[in-house]
């Protein structure tokens, strides 16, 4: 087996106390975006890393996800059956 490297790019938009994630995975084939999202509650104090760190790890998290459908979708076309993967 080929060693492969897969990079994922997550970018951050910040708009007053939300901080959007997009995370995105460009394979050769296919493309998936994860998103995610935090929100700093008013009495919070203004720390942007760690809505940072939440919408990533959920932006991932939505990636992921959808990387197992993507498996799922696979595995079924090679076995002619439906599966289902647990994350």
């Amino acid at each position: 087996m080929s060693d492969q490297m897969w990079r994922v790019h997550v970018a951050f938009t910040e708009e007053d106390e939300r901080t959007r994630a997009d995370a995105v995975l460009e394979l050769a084939s296919e493309r998936f975006h994860g998103f995610g999202q935090a929100k700093r509650a008013p009495t919070d104090p203004n720390v942007p890393v760690i809505g940072q760190d939440l919408a990533a790890a959920r932006a991932l998290s939505d990636l992921s996800h959808q990387l197992l459908q993507a498996a799922a979708g696979r595995i079924e076309a090679y076995e002619g059956h439906p599966v289902k993967l647990h994350g």
